[in-house]
């Protein structure tokens, strides 16, 4: 997806968020603003937003020397543990678990704080149990999951981590070989490993970093080992519009993307409403177009 106008805003209003998590020092917000400018003069219309904001909270990180997310992102994931219990009956009880905890993961997407200050879990948790979901390939995720053994789960936010959790314990209850990615360093709230392990992960299958501080996965910028798990699992699950961005024109079979289109560009891009539940097919035979 390529960057369009009404990015440039969000470019900028990520920088703000950043700051306000972390320090209330006016000079160094002033520095940090000017100083990312720069960056979004750079931006190349012709890649995906994900790009640009991906040089952009580098920048950040180096200015303010620490992550201005980490302590967000460990309040986020203890949230989602205490409702963990909860959801795993209802997941459980559920006439298909499958589905009800591919839901639950892409309720789980709500929590991005690239877009939001603040989450309300709990209603978007009931909206996605029981509101439609705009994209539905459902069916031929199902039929997916049943016909692979391998399976590369790309992980996104932190706190979210805890509603993939949901669903990967759901695979494995299939008999599935789940391996899941996180970032190989701090970005944005995006989860690491140590994300995955607070979230209770790191003890039910493989966990391995991509290699890169990239938002979304961005092939060209992650490492060969993990390019080389990507290539040659058997059903990749993509969490997460950053995700989306930067995988939805790649070349191959058997990626289902499962998240909540939380921009008006994303939104136009699919032609689904705005806070729409998607759970989308994309390969060579079944691209994600405009108009689905």
């Amino acid at each position: 997806m390529k960057v369009q106008l009404d990015c440039f805003p969000c470019f900028l209003r990520q920088v703000v968020i950043a700051l306000r998590l972390c320090t209330k020092d006016k000079e160094l917000e002033e520095r940090v603003i000017k100083s990312v400018l720069p960056e979004v003069e750079r931006t190349d219309m012709s890649k995906s937003p994900a790009h640009t904001t991906t040089f952009i909270h580098r920048k950040i990180r180096q200015m303010l020397g620490t992550d201005p997310f980490r302590e967000v992102k460990h309040e986020y994931n203890e949230h989602a543990l205490g409702l963990y219990p909860s959801l795993m009956d209802r997941i459980k009880n559920s006439p298909d678990p499958l589905l009800t905890s591919a839901r639950l993961a892409i309720a789980g997407n709500i929590i991005d704080f690239g877009i939001f200050s603040s989450v309300d879990i709990e209603s978007t948790v009931e909206r996605a149990l029981n509101g439609p979901i705009e994209a539905d390939d459902y069916p031929a995720f199902r039929k997916a999951v049943d016909a692979s053994h391998d399976i590369l789960y790309l992980a996104d936010n932190a706190g979210e981590i805890v509603f993939d959790r949901m669903l990967i314990e759901t695979l494995n209850g299939f008999g599935k070989c789940v391996t899941v990615a996180v970032k190989g360093s701090p970005v944005l709230n995006d989860a690491t490993i140590e994300d995955a392990g607070q979230a209770g992960i790191t003890g039910l299958c493989e966990v391995v970093d991509n290699g890169s501080d990239c938002i979304g996965t961005i092939l060209d910028m992650t490492s060969k080992e993990f390019n080389r798990i990507f290539d040659n699992s058997g059903l990749v699950i993509s969490k997460g519009q950053g995700n989306f961005e930067t995988l939805m024109n790649e070349r191959r079979e058997k990626i289902f993307f499962l998240f909540q289109s939380k921009c008006d560009v994303v939104s136009r891009e699919l032609g689904v409403p705005l806070k729409s539940m998607l759970l989308k097919e994309h390969g060579e035979k079944n691209p994600l177009k405009k108009g689905l």
